[in-house]
């Protein structure tokens, strides 16, 4: 009787964690039909929210959002057109590395962008967002690691 129990607790588990994955899966889906202004608008709109921007700041923020999610979609679509035609090939080292690097410049970038158009109270306030926003993200990557380990 206990392993019964066992086991049916153990396959609402699986049922329950495929579920989540495939609801995270279909909001990924939706952001991507959006245009790169509605994104950026978006984000716009929620740092406003969450910083109480006022007018100047949401115009600068939108310029820099707008750079950012352009930019960003443009190497995805460099990715899915690289995928798509058999050209995409497993990165070397020096070419992740170069990836990683060209990343952490980019958010270094940001960070210069947005010390300098919040206040320091709102700098602040950004900061701890971008924290809890870089650790769900590694909690993310760790998993999604994992999966790709375990169907291997």
């Amino acid at each position: 009787m206990k392993k019964v129990i066992l086991l049916g607790l153990l396959l609402i588990g699986f049922i329950g964690q495929a579920q989540n994955e495939r609801g995270e899966n279909r909001h990924r889906r939706n952001l991507e039909d959006l245009s790169p202004e509605q994104m950026a608008t978006l984000q716009t709109k929620r740092m406003t929210l969450a910083l109480d921007l006022n007018e100047a700041q949401q115009k600068q923020l939108q310029k820099i959002n707008l750079d950012q999610v352009t930019s960003r979609k443009e190497k995805m679509d460099e990715l899915k057109a690289k995928k798509e035609s058999g050209e995409m090939t497993k990165p070397t080292s020096e070419e992740r590395y170069a990836v990683r690097a060209a990343k952490m410049d980019e958010q270094i970038a940001r960070k210069a962008q947005m010390k300098q158009l919040l206040s320091k109270e709102q700098y602040e306030k950004w900061e701890k967002m971008q924290q809890r926003k870089g650790y769900h993200y590694g909690q993310r990557e760790h998993r999604s690691k994992e999966h790709r380990s375990t169907n291997n």
